[in-house]
């Protein structure tokens, strides 16, 4: 069914009854051309373009629960291409627009809402590193503005810029930056997919590879096994651990953040804000909470839940940037598994296993890049070679040295 304001109409003069359900959900067939396992944005996204642009339909896309229960359910629904290295930002600035005209190729609301994402620093040398960033993003033709304390105050005259520790000195503005609504994202892709004969499979586990001569030929999973030519594995904080039943080990680390969301209040945040002495980040829903997060437990773990410590730390973050929202009562908390690349960066390429590819480590990236991750591994498992907007996400970068360490913080997962 298409949807437009002449369906909505008809089927209000009909008492609504001539709906139908959004997605099939499918029975597994004995074989598939291509398997994706992991029914997130990032799993239905590939196999919507692998039907869409490559014209590759025979697929199915495996999922242990339901479909959107994994990290794509449980984020901060920012979406952003204000990064500093080229490797990002090609591939971020790609996202982007495919986000701009995401509800319009799927044909299903998803929320999107460009209301702008802007970046607070708190010190000179901080509006160095912004303004270094900012030209970079200019320089590959992504919109940013460095605005200053007046401009900042501004915009948002909430905030604490008289008696605050880390005083606020300006702020990087990405416009185009924004939000979108997570779950209609997932069900977006997966309604495109299944319209173009995709199989999504929910309750189904894979247990393990068939690999025969090193290649793969199907998944064993709780409800039989299933062959396929070819295997894609999307499956976020868990990426290790099902790598591992096809005999490898990743340079990944599973850690949990943490999200937040408040009971609702009257418009009061018109965008994104991040704070930039602290790792807090905040945005009003369009129900009027406050949703906002702040940075990894610390600890790896592979629970949908986090700690106390972590809590007081993101609020103590919130508090120091507009002492108001102390007032505020959260409603609830989630906790999602971020699987950490050891420089920060993704990983989208070929495995050591012939016919089985690798879409993993996105650290604090993965919902910002459902668009271009679905994209670019759809061409490399249709085409066999890597996508151009994704080149710098080769998984041997790390033996030849070519790390991509966006935050310049080192190797080490758990500071990313």
């Amino acid at each position: 069914m298409h949807y437009s304001f002449f369906s909505l109409l008809q089927n209000a003069l009909t008492g609504h009854r001539g709906w139908t359900p959004t997605w099939r959900d499918a029975e597994p067939k004995g074989a598939y051309d291509v398997i994706i396992i992991g029914a997130g944005g990032h799993g239905l996204a590939t196999a919507y373009y692998l039907a869409k642009e490559h014209g590759i339909r025979n697929v199915a896309v495996l999922e242990k629960g339901w479909l959107g229960s994994g990290n794509i359910g449980r984020n901060t629904t920012i979406i952003r291409s204000n990064y500093l290295l080229p490797g990002n930002i090609v591939f971020y600035e790609w996202s982007m627009k495919l986000w701009e005209r995401l509800e319009q190729d799927f044909n299903y609301n998803a929320m999107v809402s460009q209301r702008g994402v802007l970046n607070l620093y708190h010190s000179d040398g901080q509006r160095d590193v912004y303004a270094r960033r900012g030209n970079a993003m200019r320089l590959h033709g992504v919109d940013a503005d460095l605005l200053d304390r007046d401009q900042v105050r501004a915009m948002l005259p909430f905030l604490n810029f008289d008696d605050a520790r880390f005083p606020i000195h300006g702020g990087l503005l990405q416009k185009r930056g924004g939000t979108a609504r997570h779950d209609a994202v997932a069900w977006g892709y997966a309604r495109g997919a299944s319209d173009r004969g995709v199989d999504i499979v929910q309750n189904c586990e894979v247990t393990g590879f068939v690999i025969e001569n090193g290649r793969i030929t199907g998944v064993e999973t709780t409800r039989g096994k299933i062959l396929a030519k070819k295997v894609g594995l999307s499956v976020a904080g868990n990426s290790s651990r099902v790598a591992a039943l096809a005999g490898m080990r990743l340079p990944i680390e599973s850690h949990v953040i943490q999200a937040f969301v408040s009971e609702g209040v009257k418009p009061l945040i018109p965008n994104v804000i991040t704070f930039g002495a602290g790792h807090f980040y905040i945005s009003q829903s369009d129900k009027g909470g406050l949703v906002f997060g702040g940075d990894l437990d610390g600890y790896k773990s592979y629970a949908q839940r986090g700690n106390l410590p972590t809590v007081r730390d993101v609020c103590e973050g919130g508090v120091a940037l507009m002492p108001m929202i102390g007032r505020v009562r959260i409603l609830r908390n989630w906790g999602g598994i971020m699987d950490m690349s050891a420089d920060g960066s993704p990983i989208i390429d070929k495995t050591p296993v012939e016919g089985l590819y690798l879409n993993a480590g996105w650290n604090y990236g993965g919902f910002k890049a459902v668009p271009a991750a679905g994209w670019c591994f759809a061409h490399l498992i249709a085409r066999d070679e890597p996508h151009s907007a994704a080149a710098a996400f080769r998984l041997d970068r790390f033996a030849r040295g070519a790390v991509l360490d966006e935050k310049g913080q080192g190797p080490q997962p758990n500071l990313h």
